[in-house]
């Protein structure tokens, strides 16, 4: 009988290390790139910001003066106040848009597909493709100021890209245009999770639709919210391809956004520690935006 309950005790589980292992080992060529490129290229760029390189990196440190230098740079602040203006600006219409329409097709319309698609198609593009659909539609010889004025409106004025006040509305109207589609697909896909019980629940309670939006929908859907305000943030941060497109950061420094003042003191200024410097503080924005989202993910998944 002992024998016979020694031959059928439960197995033991496996270690936890070993768990999966065929997947672990395939992931290893994965992590020793993202380890070696985008690990080893951060730390490899935040050490060389400190020193003084010019066109080829050496390790002559100088302390935070590429810092000091950088903040005492007109470009650079005056790109830093057109990244925080065009990031809060389109980062309330693309949410609160994108919201709008994800609720309006949420409602089962006709032809809800077609809308969806035309509402979509612009992200399918690239922002150098936007740019110049945008850059031609704006241009005020022959866009939208020129066929308004042939409407019989000669007095009509609409040339952002050609003057420094309005630049960056005409950059907002471009980035709206293409970003708000995957916004409303995404708060679309938090809708439709939505038990339908709860819709009618409220009905029952005779509580409007408008306030079913913002005392019950809106608070359950903080996740999704939240994937959304993290994908359009980290957009706004790295934004260059719509700029350089659409104004090449003209009229003179008036459009110039952080990644294009990288860019250019890289590769045509040719100043290593100075492009360094400017690509930490942009590290430095990305880390405050992810780090608090993936320390909330972390800490729902525990709970």
């Amino acid at each position: 009988m002992s024998r016979a309950r020694r031959g059928t005790a439960p197995v033991r589980p496996p270690i936890r290390l070993f768990r999966n292992l065929s997947s672990k080992i395939a992931a290893i060529p994965m992590v020793l790139v993202g380890l070696g490129v985008f690990v080893g290229g951060t730390i490899w760029t935040v050490v060389y910001s400190f020193t003084d390189s010019r066109l080829l990196p050496r390790l002559q440190f100088v302390g935070f003066e590429q810092y000091e230098r950088l903040w005492s740079t007109r470009r650079w602040l005056v790109s830093i106040e057109n990244l925080a203006i065009y990031g809060i600006v389109s980062l309330v219409f693309t949410m609160c848009l994108g919201f709008l329409l994800a609720a309006l097709l949420d409602r089962k319309i006709r032809y809800e597909d077609t809308f969806r698609t035309i509402f979509l198609y612009p992200f399918a593009l690239s922002f150098i493709v936007t740019g110049l659909v945008w850059q031609w539609l704006l241009n005020p010889d022959f866009g939208i100021q020129s066929v308004v004025r042939s409407m019989g409106f000669p007095n009509f004025n609409f040339d952002p890209l050609y003057n420094s006040d309005l630049v960056l509305i005409g950059l907002l109207i471009a980035g709206l245009w293409q970003g708000t589609g995957l916004i409303m697909v995404i708060m679309l896909a938090g809708l439709r999770s939505i038990d339908e019980d709860i819709w009618k629940a409220t009905r029952v309670d005779g509580i409007p639709i408008w306030k079913t939006y913002i005392i019950v929908i809106i608070p359950m859907m903080k996740p999704v919210f939240v994937t959304a305000l993290v994908l359009v943030t980290s957009g706004i941060v790295k934004l260059y391809d719509l700029v350089v497109a659409m104004t090449s950061g003209g009229p003179g420094i008036s459009s110039e956004v952080p990644a294009k003042y990288v860019y250019d003191t890289l590769f045509t200024r040719q100043n290593l520690g100075q492009g360094f410097a400017a690509s930490t503080m942009m590290l430095v924005t990305v880390a405050i935006i992810l780090i608090p989202w993936a320390y909330m993910q972390f800490r729902e998944k525990r709970q």
